[in-house]
């Protein structure tokens, strides 16, 4: 049993199979009647807490083990941050659509102000973290987590600057003014920029492996596998692919409480 999780396919699986289970499960989730949140949530409550735990006992190991907890633990406690945004319940204090006059520094604040609660409150766990993280010597959960969030961020970036497919029809309709922030367009210097930096850092990642430079962990091959998925979900920002296809079974029905119109975007990539 110990060969298996230590081997490199098997990772590379679960790893694969967190990610997609984890984003079936929210995209399922969201899409239940409204008044269905409150017991989501509350179930996603208790597995917060319990990921917590889990995160904080693979902190103090150093096993294979503890690499898949810690992992696995991080992927339940950002399935808690996507249900609550989802929801509706941690968003930001602007809940209106953007501005259609609004460029510049003007357009990025009324953006930020559609979010804020939600970035602090991954600012707020990823510091429970690194409190936790102090002196310890299994770093995976917390490098779990702060990938997650970088990804985030630069998907958040790229929707803001602009993308040719931004997938405002899967918001469900309390969001849909979500939707007035993105912005539909070619691909911008931003997009470039952090697939650029996403994809040169796993490819670094795989030829220090290749050469030896590193040891190639359990916790190393989640790590870079997860990367590799977000940089394929950046992909998918340009490429007009059917989500359907890979989460059928979470997508399958589109209740009352999913928009079946997306609102209008704006299109013009030169306004900033």
């Amino acid at each position: 049993m110990t060969d298996l999780l230590s081997s490199t396919l098997f990772a590379a699986v679960m790893a694969l199979l967190s990610w997609w289970l984890g984003t079936g499960a929210i995209l399922w989730l969201v899409r239940l009647p409204a008044n269905m949140f409150r017991r989501s949530m509350s179930l996603l409550t208790v597995l917060l807490v319990l990921s917590l735990l889990g995160a904080g006992w693979s902190m103090r190991e150093q096993s294979v083990t503890a690499d898949y907890v810690g992992f696995v633990s991080v992927i339940a406690m950002w399935s808690w941050h996507e249900m609550a945004f989802l929801s509706g319940w941690i968003t930001g204090p602007r809940k209106i659509a953007q501005d259609p006059s609004a460029m510049g520094l003007r357009r990025f604040v009324l953006a930020v102000q559609a979010l804020i609660y939600h970035e602090l409150a991954l600012l707020g766990n990823f510091g429970i973290l690194f409190a936790m993280q102090q002196s310890l010597p299994n770093h995976v959960a917390m490098c779990t987590f702060a990938l997650l969030w970088c990804m985030r961020l630069s998907a958040k970036l790229n929707l803001f600057f602009g993308v040719p497919q931004v997938g405002e029809q899967y918001l469900p309709q309390h969001l849909q003014y979500i939707g007035s922030y993105f912005r539909r367009s070619t691909i911008t210097g931003c997009f470039y920029l952090t697939i650029s930096l996403s994809g040169g850092t796993w490819l670094w990642l795989v030829l220090q492996a290749q050469r030896g430079a590193v040891e190639v962990s359990t916790g190393w091959i989640l790590l870079a596998t997860l990367l590799g998925l977000a940089i394929i979900e950046h992909v998918l920002m340009v490429f007009a692919l059917p989500l359907q296809r890979l989460w059928g079974w979470a997508m399958g029905q589109r209740p009352a409480n999913v928009a079946v119109s997306a609102p209008v975007l704006p299109t013009h990539p030169d306004r900033a």
